[in-house]
């Protein structure tokens, strides 16, 4: 898993092409949250500072794919990537490969950073072009990954660019190597007591993850809306919570696999319902193992809480991926956010804690505890597919 870093590498003089990730939020020109931008921060200061050039790529957002659309241009992220490293950033082009942004790829001079309209607006960008990866690749004497969240991804700059740059040297921004370093190193030979959490909407989504780490851990824990699959699984009453019916024989069939891999397997006790999927207007009521007719599951109870917190506390090594419930409530945050204080916890006793992208990362941030746990992983789907012990090509190529 270990891959060269942009450190072992000479890039005085040179031009250094970086897939970054930055598909931030943005409404209105304003950008939201910048954690993405102000991670790729070290790799773009490691190589200005050693005498080199930076020309930066990404994509944002879900465009057509068929040219410029103003509502996907990362030109927000150009100024505020200026605030953060104190020096102007260039923005050429209406596209990655115009006329306009070649030339000014061609007259960057050491010290100075570009960055390169969305990738996407380019059609051969989703189906991993190489004319498109050629074009791309000429921009560049060294080409470096730093891309976390899209690095499950065939796309054109993920693959096809590397591709196109072999003899020439390929390798880990610091935010790649660090994610690398979380999700890969430290979950090859985790610390025992080994703790999962797990949450979120879907058991669909997390399948391949959970018979990935069922081996592994010494107990994983389930909340979210996907824990009444598994609760239905096993004949308890859910009343009207979100169930995927589809899924119930692979819920068992996990519950079983759990048992055989003496894993404990824990669900909810209790929980935090209402009479609508709304968050007001609801009556609210808390229940022990079985829900009434009528009523929806909308977070783990203070039994669950309280029982899964004394666990996550004992913990050597934690992985947290999906809410226990639907935090952005304020109704039904109760239980996400006691469990983010049992993982910063967990961490100042010593231990090695890891959150997932996605909704992990930002109940993570809004519960303050960010900057309280190991590592904070900027992938959301990146995430699962390496937690399920995936492998990425674009990772593959690098040296």
């Amino acid at each position: 898993m270990a891959k060269k870093t942009i450190e072992q590498v000479d890039v005085a003089g040179k031009r250094v092409l970086i897939r970054v990730d930055f598909n931030v939020p943005v409404e209105a020109g304003a950008i939201g949250d910048d954690r993405r931008i102000r991670e790729a921060i070290p790799t773009i200061k490691a190589v200005l500072s050693r005498g080199g050039s930076v020309v930066l790529m990404s994509h944002m957002g879900r465009p057509e794919g068929h040219g410029f659309e103003g509502a996907y241009s990362l030109s927000p992220v150009a100024k505020r990537l200026s605030d953060l490293l104190g020096t102007q950033v260039q923005f050429p082009g209406t596209s990655c490969c115009d006329e306009a942004s070649g030339r000014a790829v061609a007259q960057l001079k050491p010290g100075q950073v570009l960055l390169l309209e969305n990738l996407r607006f380019e059609e051969g960008e989703k189906k991993g072009d190489g004319e498109l990866a050629k074009k791309l690749a000429a921009y560049g004497d060294v080409y470096v990954n730093d891309a976390f969240g899209t690095a499950h991804r065939d796309d054109a700059s993920m693959v096809a660019v590397p591709k196109s740059m072999a003899g020439k040297p390929r390798i880990a921004g610091s935010l790649l190597q660090k994610e690398l370093k979380y999700l890969g190193e430290t979950l090859a030979k985790p610390a025992s007591p080994f703790v999962v959490i797990l949450g979120g909407a879907k058991v669909s989504d997390k399948i391949e993850l959970i018979e990935n780490v069922l081996p592994k851990a010494d107990t994983v824990l389930i909340g979210g809306a996907m824990a009444y699959t598994f609760l239905a699984a096993i004949g308890r009453a859910v009343g009207a919570s979100r169930v995927e019916t589809d899924k119930l024989g692979e819920a068992k069939r996990l519950i079983d696999h759990a048992a055989r891999a003496k894993c404990d397997l824990h669900l909810p006790k209790d929980h935090v319902c209402s009479s609508a999927f709304a968050e007001t207007g609801g009556q609210i009521s808390v229940h022990g193992e079985s829900i009434p007719d009528g009523l929806i599951g909308l977070d783990i109870g203070p039994k669950t809480v309280t029982e899964y917190a004394l666990l996550i506390r004992k913990a050597k090594t934690v992985v947290w991926n999906g809410p226990m419930g639907v935090f952005e409530w304020k109704n039904f945050s109760v239980g996400t956010q006691q469990i983010a204080q049992a993982v910063a916890h967990a961490t100042s006793l010593g231990a090695t804690t890891i959150v997932g992208g996605g909704d992990t990362a930002s109940a993570a941030e809004a519960f303050g505890v960010a900057d309280k746990v190991s590592h904070v992983s900027t992938g959301g789907g990146a995430s699962l597919e390496m937690l399920a012990g995936k492998p990425f090509n674009s990772v593959n190529l690098l040296d």
